[in-house]
């Protein structure tokens, strides 16, 4: 299946699938989430019994019955009333006007004029009183009110004009609104009345007077009074239908106010509402966009790059699938069974699988898919609970994974996840605003604990799914294989214990050398473990294993000795074949002496033959094809070379360390791997820094006298 899958790929091109691959992640993320988007409608009819109970899903704000309360409001607010200091002067002007022109009139006549008779007078009068009439409060005095004043001394006219000045001073200096002054001239007219200083014949004319003279002096202040109301109204709360508050009942008749709350909270099948669906494809532009910038950094090439989308997007579709589950079950449940979800499941899987930064990547993805996604609430927007929850145990997982964790090693970090997600569901439920009774909180922190050993046991169960298909060697399964109780290892360990001894040594150089340059040293130490499993079928014939034997190529002739030593890494490839061993793991085999020369046999049989060919003492190759098989040549050659050094010092290493690395680059030996002159040299450096290690000048002790 592997091999089929890999001929598609290079049959498309790496390029076009990795394009094709985020956008068929982009197309089911916006499936899987399209329907949580979207709120739920209802067929409702107007003045028709509800066939259930409606909940809002959303907090809108109701226009409405905020206007209702602003108008409230603003009919209670009382005008402001402003005292206007100057409408007594003005009236007072008005009254001693009003005298003045009596005044004038009975006034006696300039030269060469004649007295006017009582008629004219009256004529005079009001002709002069005119402008008063047509005034806002109209002072209106008859015929006869005018006779009688007319007939007044001017002695007389002046004590009334000073009577009628002093009382109505000390009513205008008090303050009369529009509704008191009908009761304030009441008052006035009492009042003049019993004033025994003001004849009776002109006390009806005195009393129009002085009813005249009263006005509101306290008026509203229009503007002090507008700026109240807008006060007022502006801080009226606007009046909101929350996200869980019941709509209608079931059996409840749909009025016309039922009926608006539903069009506003968008609950109506007549509504359709693209804001969520456009939102939701800009999330997916996003998500898409960071994706592609995630697999464009990896250090892989184009396939390793397709493989790594591929399994970032079968991880995020299994989580996906597993809320949809969630998700579908969940109205079956009173409580909030969300918190079952395998939070770790996901990050686990592409941080074995990918690298550290894509599975942070993935963690985020999920969390903020199920915070649309698993249901938590009556919203249909984003749960932030459900969100931090996948969040926190996810980063707690990618977090704690080492590179050198196996099963075992992932079991504990699924309990730490479990009690990562326990310490949020403790935050979750002591928040909140809910009552909770013990048969809940006890469900919340079993699921808590449930969802952390999920998430390892799947992640387990799927690793062999994602190793199959593409050919991935994770670092579990490099882990169990590095196990001294495999096989293979037992074989070599039984067969071949010189064999054994020299591919630990190899690891450990190969293993450091890795590290220093960013390689992956686990997966160099685990090659060099089986990189010799060949020399088993001969294991005589190799000189690590030859002990207090004779060397039996010393009666072979060397096309014979040739054949087997050449033999060792093909022989070595179909042993891990037939075990069914990574691919990985066979190519260090095949590949670990590259295409380098078997000099002692070749001279050996130059000796003998000067026509002999060199191609024909080469090892078939091919030629190391990664920095990790690159760096297992170099060790290889070098354990074997200072295994056979007398009393090796820290220059001598270094010589030969040197001397190695430069007869491989002469003869070509790195040209199909992208190891670089930079990394070399560091390579070198930790080589010989771990050589002097093991081979460190030991302390002579003195002997024990006798």
């Amino acid at each position: 299946m592997r091999q089929r899958v890999q001929e598609i790929f290079e049959k498309l091109g790496y390029r076009k699938i990795m394009m094709a691959g985020i956008l068929l992640t982009g197309i089911i993320l916006y499936a899987c989430l399209m329907d949580s988007v979207q709120s739920d409608t209802y067929d409702i009819q107007l003045f028709q019994l509800s066939t259930e109970t409606i909940r809002s899903e959303k907090t809108v704000e109701d226009p409405v019955k905020t206007e209702i309360e602003r108008q409230r409001l603003t009919e209670e607010v009382a005008p402001s009333y402003q005292f206007m200091d100057e409408i007594v002067d003005n009236q007072i002007a008005l009254i001693d006007s009003l005298f003045g022109y009596l005044l004038d009139v009975k006034a006696a006549p300039k030269k060469g004029q004649e007295k006017l008779s009582r008629d004219a007078m009256i004529a005079k009068l009001t002709e002069d009183l005119r402008l008063l009439e047509t005034s806002e409060n109209g002072l209106r005095l008859t015929d006869d009110m005018l006779e009688s004043l007319v007939s007044l001394s001017d002695d007389s006219v002046i004590g009334i004009q000073e009577q009628l000045d002093e009382v109505l001073t000390s009513y205008l200096n008090e303050p009369i609104r529009i509704e008191e002054v009908a009761r304030s001239r009441t008052e006035i007219e009492q009042e003049i009345r019993r004033n025994q200083q003001i004849p009776d014949e002109v006390v009806q004319a005195a009393v129009t007077i002085g009813r005249f003279g009263i006005i509101a002096n306290e008026l509203v202040n229009e503007e002090l009074t507008a700026s109240q109301i807008e006060q007022v109204r502006n801080s009226v709360e606007p009046t909101r239908i929350l996200q869980g508050q019941v709509l209608v009942q079931e059996g409840q008749i749909v009025d016309r106010e039922v009926y608006r709350q539903l069009e506003l909270a968008g609950m109506t099948e007549e509504q359709q509402n693209y804001k969520p669906l456009l939102g939701l494809l800009v999330f997916v532009i996003i998500t898409t966009g960071l994706l592609l910038s995630v697999i464009f950094r990896s250090q892989r090439d184009d396939k390793g790059k397709v493989t790594e989308m591929l399994v970032i997007l079968i991880a995020v579709t299994i989580s996906l699938l597993l809320m949809k589950l969630l998700s579908a079950v969940s109205e079956n449940f009173d409580l909030v069974i969300s918190f079952i979800f395998p939070t770790a499941l996901a990050g686990i899987l592409v941080r074995l699988l990918v690298n550290e930064r894509a599975a942070v990547f993935v963690t985020i993805l999920v969390s903020a898919a199920a915070g649309i996604m698993l249901p938590s609430g009556y919203s249909s927007s984003l749960q932030v609970d459900i969100a931090f929850y996948i969040l926190f145990g996810g980063l707690t997982a990618i977090y704690l994974i080492e590179r050198d964790g196996g099963r075992g090693r992932l079991l504990q970090v699924s309990l730490a996840v479990a009690g990562a997600n326990v310490l949020f569901v403790a935050f979750y439920l002591l928040i909140g605003q809910t009552q909770y009774n013990w048969t809940e909180i006890g469900f919340y922190f079993t699921a808590a604990i449930v969802s952390g050993l999920l998430s390892g046991a799947l992640a387990i169960g799927f690793l062999p799914f994602f190793e199959s298909v593409f050919g991935m060697l994770s670092t579990m399964r490099l882990i169990e294989l590095s196990n001294p109780n495999h096989p293979l290892l037992k074989k070599i360990l039984t067969e071949t214990p010189g064999t054994y001894h020299h591919s630990l040594m190899v690891a450990n150089l190969a293993d450091a050398s890795c590290e220093a340059i960013g390689a992956n040293g686990l997966l160099a130490r685990v090659g060099c473990y089986y990189h010799d499993i060949g020399k088993t079928k001969y294991p005589q014939f190799f000189i690590e294993n030859q002990v207090n034997i004779e060397n039996p190529h010393d009666r072979l002739p060397p096309e014979k000795s040739r054949d087997i030593i050449l033999a060792h890494g093909v022989q070595g490839a179909q042993i891990l074949k037939k075990y069914k061993m990574p691919k990985e793991i066979v190519d260090v085999a095949v590949q670990h002496h590259g295409t380098s020369l078997l000099k002692f046999f070749y001279y050996k049989a130059k000796d003998i033959d000067s026509d002999v060919e060199e191609e024909s003492y080469r090892y078939v190759g091919p030629k190391p094809q990664t920095k990790e098989i690159a760096i297992i040549c170099i060790a290889d050659s070098l354990e074997a070379a200072v295994r056979s050094m007398k009393e090796p010092t820290s220059e001598k290493i270094k010589k030969l360390v040197d001397a190695i690395v430069e007869d491989k680059l002469k003869d070509g030996q790195f040209e199909e791997c992208d190891l670089s002159l930079k990394e070399l040299k560091t390579v070198k450096k930790v080589m010989c820094e771990t050589l002097n290690g093991i081979f460190h000048s030991r302390i002579e002790y003195p002997k024990e006298p006798n």
